[in-house]
């Protein structure tokens, strides 16, 4: 079973904004980083936004200044503002497989099949 289930995706329109939040489905991530990548089927991922345990955020500099990474009673958050027509993508949670830095695992999200991962929630921002 896919331990970590996400939601909040849907329609936007250009400039709008969206928060995905993730939740632990019986599993329980101590001491590890969590984040949120995206990834179009057929393409490679882009690791967006990573918290650790010390709650020390990482931001890609693809996004940053538009979207942020929180965290607050075992849900995890991405808060996604001033949304834009390549935003369009489907959104996944993700959790480390070990104890790593926010910025550690920032980059190995953009590695394929790294850490766990849920079943994505798709982002749809239209003109």
């Amino acid at each position: 079973a896919i331990p970590l289930v996400e939601s909040g995706g849907g329609t936007v329109q250009a400039g709008g904004s969206l928060k995905l939040s993730c939740v632990s489905s019986g599993y329980t991530y101590n001491g590890v980083a969590m984040g949120w990548f995206r990834q179009a089927d057929g393409k490679g991922r882009e690791g967006l936004a990573a918290i650790d345990f010390y709650g020390s955020t990482s931001v890609a500099d693809s996004v940053k200044g538009r979207f942020a990474i929180s965290r607050e009673n075992n849900i995890l958050y991405l808060q996604m503002n001033n949304l834009k027509l390549e935003d369009s993508n489907m959104y996944y949670c993700a959790a480390s497989p070990f104890r790593q830095t926010a910025i550690q695992f920032l980059e190995d999200m953009n590695l394929p099949d790294f850490g766990h991962w849920g079943q994505g929630t798709q982002v749809i921002v239209s003109s």
